[in-house]
């Protein structure tokens, strides 16, 4: 219980980040085709819009979803955010280490 909240909130980091990766690399894209090109429910690919779109991170169309000015931002800053993640995991690893 004490770690699978966290595994929980990385699957959908995860899933968000695939399909903000469709959206960018086709928009304008719908529901139905990004369940189509990431193998993932319907409905599970319109939660992720959801938070995208709630994120600021993508915006509707007539034709589907397309990015917005604030997703170049977010992307360049993806890789710095996420190689914090990267050193808080080590950081924590090394506890647990600690207590074997």
């Amino acid at each position: 219980m004490l770690i699978s909240k966290l595994e929980m909130e990385m699957e959908m980091l995860e899933r968000h980040l695939l399909i903000l990766k469709f959206v960018i690399e086709q928009e304008p894209i719908g529901i139905m085709k990004l369940s189509e090109v990431t193998r993932l429910p319907k409905h599970k690919v319109r939660y992720s819009l959801r938070v995208l779109e709630h994120e600021g991170l993508i915006g509707p169309s007539m034709h589907g979803a397309v990015t917005t000015e604030k997703t170049k931002k977010f992307i360049d800053g993806l890789d710095e955010r996420i190689a914090r993640l990267g050193q808080k995991y080590e950081e924590v690893k090394k506890l647990g280490s600690e207590m074997k």
